[in-house]
C-alpha cells in the first residue's frame, strides 16, 4: 500500500499537509529537537482541523533511547490517554544500553497502546543489529518501521532499506524517512521497493515580531530566533503526486 505520513508539531502543519495530499500524520511536539510527545490540547486541535488518521509520538524527552522506569511510567500514562482520546496509532521505541531493542519496555508499550497501530521510531536507527531488531519488532506484533537505513538520510540509507524491505517479507512495513523530497521518492521505491514514505516536508517563515531584543537568546544554539519551521502544502503536494506516479 502507497502511503505518505507527514510528521506535524502544529494544527497550521497539520492543516498544510492535508491541503497537500497527506495520508496520515505523525503528531510530535518539539520537531526542532526530534520530535517529542505532543500535548493532549494538540492532538484534539490538530483531530478538530483535519480528517486525517493520527499517530502519536510518545517520547518524553529529547536525547538518547534509554529510559528511566520514571520515564516510561509517563510514556504508558501517556499512551492509555492518546488512546482514549482517540488515536489510530502510536510512535515510540526504546533501546537498551547495549544498542538492542528493549523488549521488556517495548513490550510494556505495546500493551498500553490496546489496540492502536505501532510504529517502531528512528530508535531503530540507532540500534546495534537492525537484523534483529526487525524481527522483535515483527515478534512484538509492530505494524510499521520507521527508518533511514541507519543513515543521516533515506537516499544514503538505500542499501539497507533494500536489505530491510526484503527480509521484513510482508511481515511488517517499512517506512523511509529522513531528508525525503518528492524527487528522493521514485529513486528509493525503484531500488528498494518500499511504497511507504514519512517527511516534514517543512519551510522556514518569519516570526511576526517587531521588537527584537538584541542582548536576550532563548532558543537552541545555531538556530534562528525569530522563525518559525511549518510543513509546506506545495512540498508535500510534489511528493504525493511523485508517490502516485509509482
Amino acid at each position: 500500500m502507497k502511503i505518505l505520513e507527514v510528521c506535524v508539531d502544529s494544527v497550521e502543519s497539520a492543516i498544510a499537509a492535508a491541503q497537500g495530499g497527506a495520508d496520515r500524520l505523525e503528531l510530535c511536539g518539539n520537531l526542532v529537537i526530534g520530535g517529542t510527545t505532543p500535548t493532549p490540547a494538540l492532538f484534539r486541535a490538530v483531530r478538530a482541523a483535519t480528517e486525517l488518521p493520527v499517530h502519536v509520538m510518545i517520547r518524553p524527552r529529547c536525547g538518547d533511547f534509554l529510559y528511566a522506569e520514571e520515564e516510561l511510567r509517563i510514556m504508558e500514562e501517556d499512551l492509555r490517554m492518546f488512546c482514549s482520546l482517540g488515536a489510530q496509532g502510536a510512535v515510540f521505541g526504546m533501546l537498551t544500553a547495549d544498542g538492542s531493542l528493549d523488549l521488556a519496555a517495548m513490550e510494556r508499550l505495546c500493551s498500553a497502546a490496546d489496540g492502536m497501530s505501532v510504529t517502531l521510531h528512528r530508535a531503530f536507527d540507532m540500534c546495534r543489529d537492525p537484523f534483529r531488531s526487525l524481527e522483535d519488532a515483527v515478534s512484538l506484533g509492530i505494524r510499521t518501521i520507521l527508518t533511514s537505513g541507519q543513515k543521516e538520510t533515506c537516499t544514503e540509507g538505500i542499501a539497507l532499506l533494500k536489505e530491510l524491505h526484503s527480509a521484513s517479507a510482508d511481515r511488517i512495513e517499512i517506512m523511509a524517512g529522513a531528508g525525503l523530497t518528492d524527487k528522493g521518492i521514485p529513486a528509493l521505491h525503484a531500488q528498494t521497493g518500499i511504497t511507504a514514505f514519512h517527511m516534514s516536508g517543512k519551510k522556514r517563515v518569519p516570526s511576526a515580531m517587531v521588537y527584537r531584543n538584541p542582548d536576550v537568546y532563548m532558543g537552541l544554539p545555531g538556530l534562528p530566533e525569530y522563525e518559525l519551521e511549518i510543513c509546506d502544502a506545495d512540498k508535500i503536494r510534489a511528493a504525493a503526486d511523485a508517490l502516485r506516479l509509482l
